[in-house]
């Protein structure tokens, strides 16, 4: 099961009695479920799917597909890149986080690497939540599809 504290922007993963804790960075603009809020929504969730097993570090996703290394493609520009791993996330409450204006899937909200690794441990994403790229990497292969993940507030 995977944890997720908005407010102390922290992920914890528990697995067979071991537990594992890792800084994260949650949306700038808060915690909430609809869909164009730039927010990352609460409530339980489950990992739809797991994408980027056996890429390299800091590979590019476009669109969950390989693109390059972020070092090629690094033009300069601020971007929400999105690096090294994704789990996409599904929400599991009809009304809350599934199906409709608030459905957490359809939003493509992930947990997966950053360029902004100096950051974490801040709310400044666009809604995901961001790791380090070395964390996301050790999380990925922990995790299944279908496991819990619960966010709070």
């Amino acid at each position: 099961m995977i944890v997720v504290s908005v407010s102390e922007q922290r992920l914890i993963h528990r697995y067979r009695g071991v537990r594992r804790c890792y800084p994260v960075s949650t949306a700038r603009a808060g915690a909430g479920n609809r869909r164009n809020s730039l927010m990352t929504p609460l409530g339980r969730h489950r990992i739809y799917a797991k994408i980027g097993a056996g890429l390299p570090p800091w590979t590019v996703f476009r669109a969950r597909q390989p693109i390059g290394l972020f070092d090629d493609l690094d033009d300069g520009v601020s971007r929400d890149w999105i690096l090294s791993r994704i789990l996409w996330l599904e929400g599991c409450q009809t009304g809350v986080n599934r199906r409709g204006a608030c459905d957490t899937r359809a939003r493509f909200i992930y947990i997966h690497g950053t360029n902004e690794e100096s950051l974490i441990g801040q709310p400044v994403s666009h809604g995901c939540i961001r790791m380090r790229n070395w964390d996301i990497m050790e999380l990925f292969d922990r995790v299944r599809v279908g496991e819990t993940v619960l966010i709070r507030p």
